[in-house]
């Protein structure tokens, strides 16, 4: 199959069309060895997934603690340029301890085995903004955080933040915008547009056309790993939390699975 692109509609490792037979770039010597690009129905627009109902309690659920060697490694690059990575995550701390850290513009990562991350942006006086069902918000940030531990994220995406007034203002002025006035799929891309201002954090921002500019390395071990092709930032980002939420066991699983039945799929054509 080579390099061909392939366009999916899916979501799992599954679908994903590879020409590695044994599914790892063991030196990263070769560049990517497939080229994916997907087309995303809007299943993750509102930001559901890690969610409860719209009370903030959590008196009555108790989070499963992250174990941080499931989480996935992975860096993101726009042509030759890395504009996101993983390498070094933060540790987790209560929302207790968060207020004692955060600075108005700062970004805010909630986690928890099983759940989409939650993005929120701090904006002073303990509030956080954020998008939580389809709804642009202003709450506390022990009441968004839902039990669950979270970090300051300022420094994953490299993109050159806007100043925290700005950053801020970006979050305030969008609080009550819901359903159709939305211009993004989920809390991160909402928190990360409005540290960054670009466009291509938002629904649509980049022109969906051509050879994929943007490519997702998943990261299993020092000399194992694994690279998606993608046409958009959008795109990139919704498999990320997807891999996030799964977990690095799993996304690792799914990849040999799939690897395997099209190795076996090929020696049958052939």
């Amino acid at each position: 199959m080579g390099n061909q692109v392939e366009k999916l509609t899916h979501l799992n490792y599954a679908e994903v069309p590879t020409a590695d037979p044994n599914g790892f770039d063991p030196d990263d010597d070769g560049g990517p060895r497939i080229g994916v690009s997907y087309i995303f129905s809007d299943d993750d627009g509102n930001d559901d997934q890690d969610e409860r109902p719209d009370h903030f309690s959590s008196a009555d659920h108790e989070e499963k603690r992250l174990d941080p060697p499931d989480e996935l490694e992975c860096s993101i690059l726009y042509r030759e340029e890395c504009v996101y990575e993983t390498r070094v995550r933060a540790a987790a701390s209560s929302a207790e301890s968060l207020l004692n850290r955060c600075r108005p513009g700062d970004l805010l990562e909630f986690v928890s085995a099983g759940q989409y991350p939650h993005w929120a942006v701090f904006v002073g006086d303990f509030q956080v903004v954020h998008l939580h069902r389809a709804e642009i918000k202003n709450n506390f940030l022990t009441e968004v955080s839902q039990g669950k531990k979270g970090r300051i994220v300022n420094g994953l995406y490299r993109y050159r933040a806007l100043p925290p007034e700005v950053i801020v203002r970006n979050a305030v002025d969008h609080v009550g915008s819901r359903d159709r006035e939305l211009y993004w799929r989920n809390s991160e891309s909402f928190a990360a547009w409005c540290r960054f201002g670009k466009r291509e954090f938002k629904i649509g921002g980049e022109i969906r056309i051509g050879k994929q500019p943007y490519r997702l390395r998943l990261l299993f071990c020092e000399k194992k790993s694994h690279v998606l092709e993608f046409q958009s930032l959008e795109d990139v980002i919704m498999e990320k939390r997807r891999n996030d939420q799964i977990g690095k066991a799993a996304v690792m699983l799914e990849l040999a699975n799939h690897l395997n039945c099209a190795h076996e799929t090929k020696e049958e054509r052939l």
